[in-house]
């Protein structure tokens, strides 16, 4: 019997067309983890205005970045197991999506638990933990009756950190930057007041990164939110605006990395690449380069590994 490991990500539609992301962006959408708004209030509005008009938009930018293998994100993660599989031999490595239909969380826990007389250990591939993405997914995990070790969090992780500081020290020796800018998925404050750890944990993360910095000059790092959607309030900066700002103080090239996503997206390839370059070309800005997130590579799957063996051993040593 062989020790499992459960990567999660957060999903996508089965394919770009537009009644697939529309069914993708229902079920994401109507998670009252995402939006908080009474089910009575928000589905009259997601249904009768957003579903229509956002659905097809979409369903455009997904076209834009869909590649051979299908969506970046579910193919990157592809990438990570494949990689944990060759580094634990010995385990049994899934990975699942909390939303999209495919990979569903609940059946791959109980299909791996019929291989295995082992916790089987779950990492939701989100570094800081956030009501929005990771509690949904331990919802599924908890209601699946398997028995389970969750790492919910692993943005504190020196080798994580130092990763991030390699990566970036390595994109900034290649051009030269007026700004450096960690720019992190965005929730609402609301979530925040009602004790949501994430902003304090995205700014750890910045604090620790700039620790590891070697070639990066700290007085350049900075720190915004991206991905706003809906009227209300979110965590501020946002990543739009401050571009905007940059270009008009003359600072017109910028490095951006985005630590809270560890595979391209739709929030890296579509809303940073395309959106926010052209927003930063259009008032001045020159030069705008994305440092990739991790998308399965090898020192990434190390720290997945590790962290899963560490799992595994902490909880053989409290037994």
């Amino acid at each position: 019997m062989v020790k499992g490991l459960l990567i999660v990500n957060l999903g996508s539609p089965v394919s770009p067309s537009t009644r697939d992301v529309r069914r993708y962006l229902q079920e994401f959408l109507s998670d009252q983890n995402v939006i908080t708004m009474p089910k009575m209030l928000w589905q009259p509005i997601l249904r009768g205005f957003i579903l229509p008009f956002r659905s097809w938009r979409s369903a455009t930018f997904y076209q834009h970045e869909w590649t051979k293998a299908g969506s970046p994100l579910i193919a990157y993660t592809q990438v990570t197991r494949d990689r944990l599989r060759e580094v634990l031999p010995d385990w049994d490595v899934q990975m699942a999506m909390n939303y999209g239909g495919e990979y569903p969380i609940g059946e791959t826990l109980q299909t791996m638990a019929t291989r295995g007389d082992h916790p089987i250990v779950v990492i939701p591939l989100f570094p800081e933990y956030t009501q929005s993405t990771t509690k949904t997914i331990l919802d599924k995990v908890a209601a699946s009756g398997v028995k389970t070790l969750v790492v919910d969090h692993f943005y504190d992780q020196p080798a994580y950190l130092k990763l991030l500081a390699q990566q970036l020290d390595e994109a900034y020796s290649q051009d030269q930057y007026d700004a450096v800018i960690l720019s992190y998925h965005g929730i609402p404050t609301s979530m925040v007041r009602h004790g949501d750890p994430y902003q304090q944990a995205c700014e750890a993360t910045t604090a620790g990164v700039k620790r590891y910095l070697k070639k990066v000059p700290q007085e350049k790092v900075e720190m915004c939110y991206q991905s706003k959607f809906g009227p209300v309030p979110w965590l501020k900066p946002y990543l739009r605006n401050r571009l905007m700002a940059l270009a008009a103080l003359g600072k017109r090239r910028v490095l951006v990395a985005t630590p809270s996503f560890v595979a391209d997206c739709l929030e890296t390839l579509e809303e940073n690449d395309v959106q926010n370059y052209q927003t930063f070309r259009a008032n001045g800005g020159k030069v705008f380069k994305s440092v990739r997130p991790m998308n399965g590579c090898a020192p990434f799957c190390d720290i997945l590994a590790s962290l899963a063996k560490e799992k595994v051993a902490a909880e053989a040593h409290r037994q």
